[in-house]
């Protein structure tokens, strides 16, 4: 989800600023530019032994990266840097870097760097900052901590000398309304079982002992599976999922904006298109004997709020253009809804761009975004499927 993103995300300041209320006289910022890449390089070369910042990386940082880095300076020589990443669909931002000259340590540079960092935030609509720090880095926790930032996890053998990082968030406006779902989180293990694992964890709010693995994760892949879409392994639509949930107990409502079998654009071959009509025929045939609700609209997200709070843990069929620059149907779970954002877990973990779950939980997303990406194809699907605790659920929120 994050961009630009090469080296471990580093935000060691190895400085004791926690009491420096503010920076020394003449220190001013500004936006970073091609023409400081030498002293960036220098920079990072004396102030950090390993995990440093290449000199590509900083040019691609500087240039095609999603980022924004600022400098701090004295007198025409730079004290320091941070780099800020920004999502490309999300409404989460990281930093990746930030840096400090050893003869400007415990001038307070650090807290000037990192309140830069959070402004550049808010430029882009951000509502939450996340960042790494070693765990042995007191000095640094200790200036994070009082700025705001909390810890929500742990990431062991995170550095190259295998010292784990503590990752920690801060959330950058109020928001008014909070309502989060205490959803478990599970990352699908395949690159064709994100319904699976958002159903699971839909599932697993509603029944608290359930056992998420593959096992289950596959079994339910077999059971909602449409057989094909778009090339090697089917994919699961809402009518299977629907079903998957239903034999288990629970509520279930299904939303679709088109009516009959869909994606059937999403594959070329005739034989493909014709297995996947037939299949979905016959779970839309076993809807209608169950008795499963089945509602051909759509739902925006002041009505997918309603169905929220109304007991229902909403599976959202996404297309994951705006978030990974890929075109590819994707699920994902709505965990909580404020003012401005709707939070969702996404089952995919990018582990090659250096991810790890905690980037893909409670993921913030502004409303406007989150309607424009909750959608597929050409024919633009929207398809959202509520699952409710148990049958007695299941005509809640109607």
């Amino acid at each position: 989800m994050f961009f630009a993103v090469w080296a471990k995300n580093r935000c060691e300041l190895f400085v004791n600023e926690a009491d420096q209320p503010s920076p020394a006289p003449g220190v001013t910022l500004r936006s970073a530019g091609l023409g400081d890449l030498d002293a960036l390089v220098a920079l990072e070369t004396a102030a950090f032994v390993g995990d440093r910042v290449s000199r590509r990386s900083f040019r691609h940082l500087l240039t095609r990266g999603h980022a924004s880095s600022w400098v701090a300076e004295a007198a025409g020589t730079m004290l320091g840097y941070v780099t800020v990443l920004f999502s490309r669909g999300t409404s989460m931002a990281r930093i990746y870097s930030i840096a400090v000259a050893p003869e400007a340590r415990g001038r307070g540079v650090g807290r000037l760097l990192l309140a830069a960092a959070e402004d550049a935030a808010r430029d882009h609509e951000c509502s939450q900052v996340r960042l790494e720090v070693r765990q042995d880095n007191p000095e640094a926790i200790r200036l994070y901590e009082g700025a705001g930032y909390r810890r929500f996890g742990m990431v062991a053998d995170y550095y190259e000398d295998h010292a784990a990082a503590l990752r920690l968030s801060k959330p950058l406006a109020r928001q008014l309304g909070l309502d989060m779902v205490r959803v478990p989180y599970y990352a699908q293990s395949t690159d064709f079982t994100c319904g699976p694992a958002a159903l699971m964890m839909a599932m697993a709010t509603h029944e608290p002992d359930l056992v998420l693995d593959r096992k289950l994760e596959l079994r339910l892949w077999r059971e909602a599976t449409t057989i094909f879409m778009t090339s090697g392994h089917g994919g699961c639509g809402p009518y299977g999922l629907a079903l998957a949930a239903w034999k288990r107990g629970f509520g279930v409502r299904v939303y679709v904006n088109e009516q009959g079998p869909l994606l059937l654009d999403s594959v070329r071959t005739p034989d493909k298109k014709e297995v996947m009509r037939l299949v979905q025929e016959d779970m839309l045939e076993e809807l209608e004997a169950l008795g499963i609700p089945l509602h051909h609209r759509a739902v925006g997200p002041d009505e997918l709020e309603r169905l929220s709070a109304a007991g229902g843990i909403a599976l959202v069929l996404i297309s994951s253009y705006r978030i990974y620059g890929e075109r590819f149907p994707h699920w994902v779970v709505v965990t909580g809804f404020d003012s401005g954002y709707i939070h969702m877990h996404d089952p995919y973990i990018d582990v090659a761009n250096g991810e790890t779950f905690a980037d893909c939980i409670n993921m913030p997303v502004l409303r406007r975004e989150f309607a424009a990406m909750a959608r597929y194809g050409r024919s633009g699907l929207k398809a959202v499927v509520m699952v409710y605790p148990y049958r007695a659920g299941a005509t809640a929120g109607a």
